[in-house]
């Protein structure tokens, strides 16, 4: 279980590295780098979330889908709640970012094969439920962070996305039993699958842009760190420990929370023109800490 967690956070770091040499390289530009975004919020997200849904319906998988649904608007909120408390003294442009770290893990590419690992189908079924709060919340709260826009009108019109479109899509396709053709389903899957090296080239281009050096240097990406990797995942199962929620499923979520920090959030400082370079350390530091924190959390829970 370890060698599947830290074989997977390898893969992402990895991949930022190449994102970095293809930044040096010049090959990949602002204008390049813009488009990757784009690709990747409204084509290949969408083809991988439409893909996750694809099991057949069962009343016990129902039932545990609600729970989970439940669990995760939980803990989203909670985190929320939590990275307002801890992060209200420090800037704006950086609570931003450090508040969409704490609040968002990157449960899509470690997060499915752990799942995998632990529960064979049914738990990558399970995670794709609890990213259902994840993307609403990421397409709402999530863009509100970065734009300050808070109305009611622009709060409909961030829910009012593709990706979400999707989830809800999804939802349908799961409790009708659709069997999508397969030529369909396998160019979803495809699309979908190229979802983690683009987001990771991104992020590994805005990393090219800094001093390495500067990525381990201060204390605040330390102190988000710590809150990500191990006091939220900690506090979550506490909260849902004491409300004797499901085992398995409380297991499931704290180990998706544990997840370094959501590698969507370069993209979101790169469409929103958020601070990129805190972006990219934030993500970078929480990725490579994770191969020696998400072990831990496992043993701690």
């Amino acid at each position: 279980m370890n060698t599947t967690v830290i074989n997977q956070v390898l893969i992402l770091t990895l991949m930022m590295i190449i994102g970095v040499i293809l930044r040096k390289k010049k090959i990949i530009t602002d204008e390049v780098n813009k488009g990757l975004s784009d690709i990747l919020m409204y084509v290949t997200l969408p083809c991988m979330i439409i893909y996750s849904f694809n099991f057949e319906f069962s009343m016990d998988m129902l039932k545990n889908a609600v729970l989970i649904l439940f669990y995760s608007f939980l803990i989203h909120i909670i985190l929320i709640l939590l990275s307002k408390l801890l992060y209200c003294k420090l800037e704006s442009s950086k609570k931003s970012i450090f508040s969409f770290s704490t609040v968002f893990s990157n449960c899509g590419f470690v997060g499915f094969p752990l799942a995998q690992g632990l529960l064979g189908s049914i738990g990558v079924f399970y995670t794709s439920i609890f990213t259902i709060p994840f993307n609403i919340f990421m397409f709402t709260y999530g863009v509100t962070l970065f734009t300050d826009k808070k109305d009611f009108k622009s709060i409909r019109k961030n829910l009012a996305n593709l990706p979400l479109m999707c989830t809800l899509l999804g939802i349908i396709i799961f409790l009708t039993s659709t069997k999508l053709p397969l030529p369909l389903l396998k160019t979803l899957e495809s699309i979908g699958n190229m979802t983690t090296s683009i987001s990771m080239f991104i992020i590994g281009a805005m990393l090219a842009d800094i001093n390495l050096e500067d990525v381990f240097k201060g204390f605040d990406v330390y102190y988000l760190s710590l809150i990500k990797l191990i006091i939220a995942p900690i506090f979550s199962f506490a909260i849902l420990d004491l409300i004797d929620a499901d085992k398995t499923l409380t297991y499931l979520c704290v180990i998706l929370v544990a997840m370094p920090t959501a590698s969507l959030i370069g993209v979101f400082a790169e469409k929103y023109n958020g601070d990129k370079s805190t972006a990219s350390r934030c993500a970078f530091l929480t990725t490579v800490l994770s191969i020696i924190t998400i072990p831990g959390i496992l043993s701690i829970i």
